[in-house]
């Protein structure tokens, strides 16, 4: 039997550097940054006070009694599916419903919610909380609300492996549509955590970058001998997952194909990263998409800019592709739109993938002087144009140990 394959039809974001895939990509391939300095209100008493935050108008898209039933982190996840579903000129009235589904990545759910609510109970000690708070805080209510708002009465999923949740989100969709138990899925990830307390608390790890001194959007230095760790962002990011012959059959625009998942997980630290099992996630990848590594054009790296993890993951690239490693365009667009935690791994497969279709590799920004253990060619400074790309690689490392790799190939028949 032949496996089924996974097409990808539409795309959607709402990020850092821009609120649709044209004006991401547009200043992703320009250098250009979204760190910055956070507004006072949400970084008092914080010595860190960088981060990579979405300009979003809620009014917008969402009438005052709805907004207060949505975090912050539900309203981005249904503005990025709604461009993908419109991306992907998808109409659920036109098939089966339970024949979709939805996949969520999310690492802390309602953040601005819950700490709200803990500000109210326990520094204004009042009895009263919102009523929605539960609703707005759980980590399934973006993904509850996708299906809601989209009549999608298939499997409703949602996954929480840290930085790498919307990545096995894309990966468990796909696979959810090889087994034949749905046509369609709409997979991403979102993520809100600007807020104070878990600014707070990831300072308490002491793996947020220091503010650059001079332009405090360049903070974010992967592979950089002066790297000083990651900033945080917010953000969302969407793909229409199709079963091939269901996206060919109604005449949709196949972007790219989802070939290639790996999973695997380190047991040997709850922060630590192996090489050994990034290698193993890649070569996972590489096995589900039936190709070999010199098929690989490019790798958007996990690349957080903190001392162990881009060691680490320079390592486990040099494991999986030998020499060829050393000419391999590898790079980390962290360094631009920041770290979006649960999010990120959509992100930059989104990112992957428009990449493989216009053949621009994008750039590693604020890579002056490379660090002595991260000596591949990280595409520092400025985008590659006219590059032919057959395949991609998106790499998502997590707290926790689950690693999940990504591999999308060439749209062709």
């Amino acid at each position: 039997m032949t496996p089924r394959r996974v097409a990808i039809t539409g795309l959607g974001v709402v990020a850092p550097l821009g609120n649709s895939v044209d004006e991401l990509f547009g200043n992703l391939v320009n250098g250009r940054s979204g760190v910055r300095r956070l507004t006072p209100a949400r970084v008092e008493r914080l010595p860190a006070a960088i981060g990579a935050p979405v300009e979003f108008d809620a009014p917008r898209y969402f009438p005052g009694p709805r907004i207060r039933m949505l975090d912050r982190v539900s309203q981005f996840a249904l503005v990025a599916v709604s461009q993908a579903i419109a991306d992907a000129r998808l109409d659920f009235a036109g098939g089966p419903r339970e024949r979709c589904g939805v996949a969520v990545g999310t690492s802390i759910g309602g953040a601005q919610t819950t700490d709200d609510g803990y500000y109210t109970v326990y520094a204004e000690r009042s009895e009263r909380v919102q009523p929605f708070s539960v609703l707005a805080a759980m980590n399934n209510a973006a993904a509850s609300w996708i299906g809601i708002d989209h009549g999608i009465t298939g499997p409703n999923l949602t996954y929480s492996t840290a930085c790498s949740s919307s990545a096995v989100a894309l990966g468990e969709a796909a696979q959810r549509i090889r087994s034949g138990d749905v046509d369609v899925m709409l997979a991403g990830g979102t993520e809100a955590p600007l807020t104070f307390g878990v600014l707070r608390a990831w300072e308490a790890m002491r793996t947020l970058a220091a503010e650059d001194p001079i332009d405090p959007a360049a903070s974010c230095r992967p592979f950089a001998r002066s790297r000083t760790g990651l900033v945080l962002a917010e953000g969302a990011a969407f793909l229409v997952l199709e079963e091939w012959s269901h996206a060919v059959a109604r005449g949709a625009r196949i972007r790219a194909e989802l070939s290639g998942y790996g999973l695997t997980s380190d047991v040997t630290h709850i922060t630590r990263p192996t090489a050994e099992g990034q290698t193993a996630a890649m070569r996972a990848a590489l096995r589900s998409a039936a190709l070999h590594p010199d098929q690989i054009d490019y790798v958007n790296a996990h690349g957080t800019g903190t001392l162990q993890n881009d060691a680490v993951e320079t390592a486990a690239i040099k494991d999986v592709f030998g020499p060829r490693a050393y000419t391999l365009p590898v790079s980390s667009t962290k360094s631009m739109h920041g770290h979006l935690l649960g999010a990120a791994g959509a992100l930059e497969f989104l990112i992957s993938v428009v990449s493989l279709e216009r053949g621009i590799v994008p750039p590693t920004m604020h890579l002056d002087v490379p660090d002595d253990a991260c000596d591949l060619d990280y595409v520092a400074g400025r985008a590659r144009n006219g590059v032919p790309l057959r395949a991609v690689m998106s790499n998502s490392f997590a707290f926790g140990g689950t690693n999940a790799v990504l591999i999308a190939k060439a749209a062709v028949e």
